[in-house]
């Protein structure tokens, strides 16, 4: 019976996937180091608006409402004051009150300085607009934190340069962190043995993001100098809120979690139409090459190309999940891992991917995606042409991996199970096709040791165990229960028979609707378990 609502019945499903592949408030201040970062407009400025000076300045906030560029006639400019965009039926005088006069300012009796609005965000049509001067995109970020919040609008394909770390103190989130590191080395004694966390390794190239804080990027980019120091981009800690939109995040470098955007446990960032790329995380234990998640993550239409893990254990190329996940249409390319999940892994988490693509990834374990110790849901996602030692296309152990509507093809694995692999783990696997994957050891298709695996209305076709010992090309199965219904295994081959399934000390069952034909050596002949319903 299917576990999900809506099942097929007997209704032969549709093989193939739609989806085609083609190939808190700021203590710190800004310091004069600040000064030295550059940004480089990717167009021509406007020829009614200076181009802004190469070496920063402060007057890099504009409103972005119409008729307000400049100051009115008589009223001189204050540079490092952005504008409210007013409301439609606002005046420029009832926008500036807004902002208090500076000397009231000044002392502990400041009163709050603008409405919160939209259950505490800043409201939608108040915008300030940053050109295109990376000192100014930091100006606009420590006023954001220290108003409450805002929407920042970045100069449209400009190139924010970042050649220093910015300096503040950091609280460490109020020891929420460490508490919960704490509870995690009681109930995981393993992780009392990791090395002590430094935090002089955890910098970032902008100010933490302590509210709630929208960055519209209009096709900008961000990046770190190519001699610049070790730094991320973004931290989102404390209760913040980021919303990231339409921005290039390029060559982050991080010795802790998070190579570009690091979101810590309580926090929450929201990634949309994000190009992450050539990002690394140095962390030993951690990783996250592009993006690191702690708290809740909503990722979606962006793309993580070529970031890394690169520590002794580092995990998640692209992305590592160690929240709460949901990801739709985002594809992960060329990204690697040196432990597990060269794309995306999922740890100790809860993960949810949709409509997604992983392409060219690499890990130890888990070359497309692994989830360890997790709860992963993937529904309707390709995982093509991804290797690794155990799991060429995908990797579960010890958790609970849901997949449906998927293609996993093409993948290679050097040890076991060239498109997926289960240790220890619940499989249920829908509606999918597993094809041409290729292992020099164990399950050309699939390898399942010590688990659930449930294949369910899916094909696993033309996979191959070419070791000199090799075999089950289509499945290999040691202890565990493993079931198939309604689905086909064809056209898969070993060097060892048995070439369709080959199980071990398992409780293997294969309904009468279930076809296991054409293998070679042989479809189940050799098989130490007997598979009923199978022909020889």
């Amino acid at each position: 019976m299917s576990m999900y609502q809506g099942s097929r019945g007997s209704t032969r499903p549709r093989r193939r996937s739609r989806w085609f592949l083609a190939g808190g408030l700021v203590t710190g201040t800004l310091v004069a180091g600040a000064v030295g970062l550059t940004g480089v407009a990717a167009s021509a400025a406007e020829p009614d608006r200076p181009a802004p000076s190469p070496t920063g300045s402060a007057a890099t906030l504009q409103s972005e409402a119409p008729g307000t560029d400049r100051a009115p006639e008589g009223q001189a400019e204050d540079p490092q004051r952005p504008e409210w965009r007013p409301d439609a039926d606002g005046t420029p005088e009832e926008a500036a009150a807004d902002w208090p006069d500076e000397a009231a300012a000044e002392g502990p009796e400041r009163a709050p300085t603008r409405p919160a609005g939209n259950n505490g965000r800043p409201p939608d049509d108040k915008i300030w607009r940053v050109a295109c001067d990376s000192a100014g995109l930091i100006t606009a970020l420590v006023r954001a934190n220290a108003e409450g919040g805002a929407t920042l609008r970045l100069a449209e394909k400009c190139t924010y340069t970042l050649s220093h770390a910015f300096q503040q103190p950091d609280e460490y989130d109020g020891g929420i962190r460490d508490a919960r590191e704490a509870n995690d080395a009681a109930e995981n004694p393993g992780d009392a043995e990791a090395p002590p966390r430094n935090a002089a390794d955890d910098k970032a190239g902008l100010p933490v993001i302590y509210h709630a804080i929208t960055i519209e990027g209009s096709g900008a980019t961000i990046v770190r100098g190519v001699n610049a120091e070790d730094f991320r981009f973004f931290t989102v800690r404390d209760g913040g809120e980021l919303i990231l939109r339409d921005v290039t995040l390029r060559n982050g470098r991080s010795k802790a979690e998070g190579g570009s955007i690091h979101i810590v446990h309580g926090a929450t960032a929201v990634v949309e139409k994000v190009t992450v790329a050539n990002s690394t995380s140095l962390s030993a234990e951690g990783g996250g090459g592009g993006i690191f998640n702690d708290g809740n993550l909503q990722i979606s239409d962006s793309t993580l190309v070529g970031n890394r893990a690169a520590g002794t254990q580092g995990k998640g190329g692209g992305l590592l999940n160690g929240g709460v996940m949901a990801m739709h249409r985002t594809e992960f390319r060329q990204n690697s891992a040196v432990s597990y999940g060269g794309g995306l892994a999922n740890f100790r988490a809860a993960g949810d991917v949709y409509s997604s693509t992983f392409v060219g990834n690499n890990a130890g374990q888990g070359g497309g995606m692994a989830s360890f110790s997790a709860r992963t849901k993937v529904f309707d996602t390709a995982v093509v042409g991804n290797s690794a030692e155990v799991g060429g296309g995908l990797a579960n152990s010890d958790a609970v991996l849901v997949l449906r509507q998927l293609t996993v093809r093409d993948n290679v694995a050097t040890v076991s199970g060239g498109g997926i692999s289960t240790v220890q783990g619940l499989l249920p696997l829908d509606d999918s096709v597993i094809s041409g994957n290729t292992t020099r050891g164990k399950g050309g298709g699939i390898y399942a040791e010590k688990s659930n695996l449930l294949v369910r209305t899916s094909d696993v076709e033309g996979n191959e165990a070419v070791g000199e010992q090799s075999l089950g090309g289509g499945l290999h199965v040691t202890a565990g229960s493993t079931s198939l219904y309604k689905s086909r295994v064809t056209g898969n081959r070993s060097t060892v028979k048995a070439g369709g399934i080959h199980a071990e000390r398992a409780q293997v069952r294969v309904d009468d609707e279930t076809m296991v034909i054409e293998n070679g050596p042989t479809n189940c002949e050799g098989s130490k378990v007997p598979v009923t319903h199978c022909f020889r």
